[in-house]
């Protein structure tokens, strides 16, 4: 998508943000409806100002050329010097990526995700993570796609 700009996230966002949060949830509430509620968000409204405030926890958002809100990136700086057992990296870890549903297929996520990995090789991170759902194979086939691959397996018995 030409036009596109990518930025950290500012407090004037938090209401397309938010939208967009409903979009990601109710998503993982179709998939899974024993664990996420409909119509809820991962965050609230002042939760989100913190969030847009701290260094360590940056949102990348992308902007059309008309100033709207396409999608986000949340990230969290993982940092791992003082472990006892994990090799002493750093790595940004992509808390939640969303593309607004009437804006998907045009590249929006694979630009969000580009910026990312050009962020984290600026400020020295040595890889990048994020956990998808197994109840969303469309999100699980698009990060393959885009190059990563599975490190870990999260696993559960429902009882």
């Amino acid at each position: 998508m030409t036009g596109l700009t990518i930025r950290r996230a500012q407090a004037p966002d938090i209401n397309a943000i938010m939208d967009l949060l409903r979009q990601v949830n109710d998503v993982h509430a179709h998939g899974r409806p024993d664990l996420f509620i409909k119509g809820k968000t991962k965050y609230t409204p002042d939760e989100l100002a913190r969030i847009i405030a701290d260094d360590s926890r940056p949102i990348f958002v992308a902007i059309d050329t008309d100033g709207t809100l396409l999608g986000y990136a949340f990230c969290v700086d993982e940092d791992h010097t003082g472990s006892n057992n994990l090799q002493p990296i750093r790595t940004l870890y992509i808390d939640d990526i969303c593309v607004d549903e009437a804006a998907r297929g045009k590249h929006v996520g694979t630009m969000l995700y580009n910026h990312v990995l050009d962020h984290a090789r600026a400020h020295g991170y040595h890889n990048v993570t994020l956990n998808a759902w197994a109840a969303n194979p469309a999100a699980v086939k698009f990060y393959e796609h885009l190059g990563m691959s599975v490190y870990k397996y999260g696993m559960e018995q429902i009882l």
